[in-house]
């Protein structure tokens, strides 16, 4: 068994499973507001879907960084640890993403305001992934 194709395959399945988990909570929080907005018959502002489908980048970084560890010669049982690991990074900041898209799909369909305070929370926990896909490319390299 190759154990570094064990890793690279983690990168990327544990990174989706956290866009996964992210999406359900921000997407069923948005639907909510909708629901809301519809209720007291106001306008149900699409602009929420922004952040129902933040958290989905991770996928996209678990990928990245899963095709590059497929090309690297580095050693097997460093590229499983670190695609277990970026993998947890990417996973859990897209569920951080999931919860402050939530509360930020809630505030905004409340007020109508602060969608760019909002968005920058939301991308503060993007960030993170980014971070840990940069860091994680450079090491195979």
């Amino acid at each position: 068994m190759n154990f570094g194709m064990l890793g690279a395959g983690a990168a990327l399945g544990i990174a989706a499973i956290g866009s996964a988990i992210g999406i359900g909570l921000s997407g069923s929080a948005t639907i909510g507001a909708w629901k809301r907005c519809y209720l007291n018959n106001k306008p149900a502002p699409f602009i929420l879907t922004v952040f129902a489908g933040a958290p989905l980048t991770q996928t996209i970084y678990g990928y990245l960084v899963m095709m590059f560890m497929m090309r690297s010669e580095k050693d097997p049982w460093y590229l499983m640890g670190l695609g277990i690991f970026a993998g947890l990074g990417m996973c859990f900041s897209a569920i951080a993403q999931g919860k402050a898209g939530a509360a930020g799909s809630d505030a905004l369909a409340e007020t109508g305001k602060g969608f760019s305070q909002y968005i920058t929370v939301v991308g503060l926990c993007e960030t993170v992934a980014l971070f840990v896909m940069v860091f994680s490319l450079i090491s195979v390299l």
